[in-house]
């Protein structure tokens, strides 16, 4: 891979110019107004270091993660929508187990990054602002201009602007490309990127899981893995859905130093929507293979109430936190609460 450290030419702003736009001393309230500034220039501007206040809440909450889509703030220009998006990588301590902590790269402090949503044809627009500390960057998988395609590194204290059209529709995902890239990914900086079709799916209950690990001694070996952040989370916080509800399953692989992981559905089989690519299923199975970076929409539904693992068939990696369970509920009642779990 080459040295994008070297290739780099980024352009930043001096006093004078931010002194132009009216910018110069501009803090993260002030980010926003340097974003809109530049949108139409797509430059990069260095931002002056910032204090910035502690955050009481951990970067990982995975049943915030599962029903949560970004569909950013739409705009209309020029007769079309844009959809705009705020990402600032930032520096977070995770808990992993009540004896070990991970220090990530987080996205708008949490882990993954929010899961950005839009439908194709769409404009959008991502106001990247780094202060992780290290070059940072954001490519998004997909169709784009080779400018907008997230390998220039973005520099500890500056921002930039990615902006194409949402195309193809499919289920993708965003990481940073920054060498050594898979080092940046597996400290956190990912997430997952949906492009609906024109024609919307049928109505479904849609989660996102993103498998990732956690290798917390350096050795490129993962000694912890995940849904959504946390280790075994959901064995304890069980994901409640409807009995015979339709449910969409989003489900992203970004565990680095693995070459592939499975995905397996106790008691069920699912329709395989491949790279989410397809309105109509290629294959009916319980158990499916997904490579690094690999992702796919699984549907199905439960028959039966109960409690229903969910999980990779190796079991190393399964019992050392990639594990856990849907609570499938006859009363739409209890369901109401799921928000709040």
């Amino acid at each position: 891979m080459p040295n994008y450290f070297a290739l780099n030419k980024e352009k930043l702003l001096n006093r004078r110019q931010l002194l132009k736009l009216g910018l110069a001393g501009a803090g993260i309230g002030g980010a926003a107004a340097i974003w809109h500034k530049l949108s139409a220039q797509k430059q990069l501007v260095r931002i002056p270091p910032l204090e910035m206040e502690a955050v009481a809440k951990s970067a990982a909450n995975p049943m915030q993660v599962i029903r949560d889509f970004d569909y950013g703030t739409p705009k209309r220009e020029n007769g079309r929508t844009i959809r705009e998006f705020s990402l600032t990588a930032g520096t977070s301590a995770i808990q992993l187990n009540s004896a070990v902590s991970y220090n990530i790269w987080d996205l708008n402090g949490r882990i993954p990054g929010p899961t950005l949503r839009a439908k194709q044809g769409d404009r959008v627009r991502i106001l990247f602002l780094n202060k992780a500390g290290h070059s940072h960057s954001l490519h998004f998988h997909g169709i784009h201009p080779a400018e907008m395609d997230g390998v220039r590194p973005v520099s500890n204290g500056s921002a930039t602007i990615y902006e194409f059209d949402a195309e193809p529709f499919g289920v993708h995902l965003y990481h940073c490309h920054i060498e050594p890239v898979t080092r940046h990914i597996a400290k956190g900086l990912y997430g997952m990127f949906i492009i609906d079709p024109p024609t919307p799916r049928p109505p479904a209950d849609e989660i996102a899981l993103v498998m990732a690990g956690y290798d917390v001694d350096d050795d490129n070996h993962n000694e912890y893995y995940a849904f959504n952040g946390l280790p075994d989370y959901y064995m304890d916080h069980s994901i409640r859905i409807y009995q015979n509800q339709l449910i969409r399953l989003y489900v992203l692989n970004i565990i680095e130093f693995d070459p592939a992981v499975t995905f397996h559905l106790h008691a069920n089989f699912f329709d395989v929507y491949p790279l989410g690519m397809t309105l109509t299923p290629n294959q009916k199975t319980d158990v499916i293979t997904m490579g690094v970076a690999e992702r796919h929409i699984l549907e199905f539904a439960f028959r039966y109430p109960g409690k229903y693992m969910f999980h990779p068939h190796q079991d190393a990696i399964a019992e050392h936190g990639c594990m856990g369970q849907f609570e499938v509920v006859a009363d739409k009642g209890s369901l109401n609460q799921r928000h709040n779990a």
